[in-house]
């Protein structure tokens, strides 16, 4: 059980189906962090790293070292920070006013408690009530709300890019 993981390679090492099992928590948690990119109730990034770090875990960091694994971390943290810029500044290419910005990024913050309905929506109305807060015009309000929504699927785009290329690091740090 748990005392057998706490004793390190060499233990594990006689333990075949162990590994097998470990390995295939590790490939699970990838693929639901995978998922997590498109799907905002799960969060993707966190969940890719997790299981990229158990990868490494079980070979004992022997190929996929902490060098490795920062560059990793960091890119998980990207997604992050993504996930509220892409929206914000899609928000600004359109001409936003600041109010407009807030209300987009506390849409952000708000929709990610939603699922993908919250996170579709939520942007899009916080850019518009704050832009109808500071100008009062419906057609610019509109447009900043689009701005919103197409920076939101930039930020999804990129999100995914990242994704696969932090298994892409971690399979060439693994194999090469």
């Amino acid at each position: 059980g748990l005392k057998e993981l706490a004793l390190g390679t060499a233990k594990r090492r006689n333990n075949k189906m162990l590994e097998f099992i470990l390995w295939l928590s590790a490939i699970a948690l990838a693929a639901v962090g995978l998922l997590g990119t498109v799907l905002p109730i799960l969060p993707g990034a966190p969940f890719i790293f997790l299981g990229l770090l158990l990868g490494a875990w079980i070979d004992d960091f022997n190929r996929v070292g902490w060098v490795t694994l920062s560059a990793l971390a960091v890119l998980a943290l990207c997604t992050i920070v993504v996930d509220i810029l892409a929206t914000t500044l899609g928000a600004k290419k359109v001409g936003a006013s600041s109010r407009a910005i807030i209300g987009a990024t506390l849409g952000t913050f708000v929709g990610i408690f939603f699922g993908l309905v919250g996170l579709l929506i939520a942007p899009f109305a916080g850019a518009v009530v704050g832009e109808l807060w500071a100008t009062r015009d419906v057609t610019l309000a509109g447009k900043v709300g689009l701005g919103t929504w197409l920076g939101l699927v930039v930020g999804a785009a990129l999100k995914v890019a990242v994704s696969f290329t932090m298994i892409g690091v971690f399979v060439a740090a693994y194999f090469l």
